[in-house]
């Protein structure tokens, strides 16, 4: 069930296979940051992982459920909000040894296109830049459905994840630890709960 992408020589086709229930999903919607997480997780020290989040975030997901090729995804990113629980270790992260987010304060997200995997997973693909450096990323996605809230608002909801090496993002800090090996694993993964809601339609 392809719902992200960018529209493509197959869109007839696209058309013509849609799911008729995706129809009801077309619109945009809006990313709900407070039931939304964008996380990470590295190596520490050879032997234990790290996780932490980015509390501050903002996207957009406009879907064609008609022509799910046709639909596309942003979202922008906090630096500063990095958050693993430890306070120094997160003024580090904001660093310029790390991610420098007084120079860089962003990092985004925009895709580019979709690969259908079955009936409820896809890739998407798209650029994501960090520190003025911009690498594809792909985020093999499941989506988990809609619904309407008891507020009355109309949302979808998505969980992916995807594997980077940092340093290709110019993230190259790392110290040698006495027994081999360093402090910061290169490969990072990435984690996205998404939750997202439905923009009213505007009448006119």
């Amino acid at each position: 069930m392809a719902l992200f992408g960018r529209k493509n020589d197959s869109s007839a086709t696209a058309t013509r296979e849609a799911d008729p229930a995706l129809a009801a999903l077309t619109g945009e919607y809006t990313i709900d940051a407070a039931h939304s997480t964008i996380g990470f997780t590295v190596r520490h020290a050879m032997v234990t992982n790290v996780r932490g989040s980015f509390g501050a975030h903002e996207g957009y997901l406009n879907l064609d459920g008609a022509n799910p090729a046709a639909s596309t995804a942003s979202i922008d990113v906090s630096i500063a909000s990095v958050d693993t629980g430890i306070a120094d270790r997160d003024g580090h992260l904001r660093s310029g040894d790390f991610f420098d987010a007084e120079t860089y304060p962003k990092m985004t997200f925009r895709s580019t296109s979709v690969e259908p995997l079955d009936a409820e997973t896809y890739r998407l693909i798209g650029d994501l830049t960090i520190k003025d450096v911009t690498k594809p990323l792909t985020i093999d996605l499941e989506f988990h459905g809609s619904a309407t809230d008891v507020y009355g608002n109309e949302r979808v909801g998505f969980e992916g994840s995807a594997a980077i090496l940092r340093s290709d993002w110019g993230l190259t800090w790392n110290a040698a630890l006495e027994t081999g090996g360093v402090m910061v694993s290169d490969k990072v993964k990435l984690s996205f709960d998404i939750s997202a809601i439905k923009k009213a339609a505007v009448t006119v």
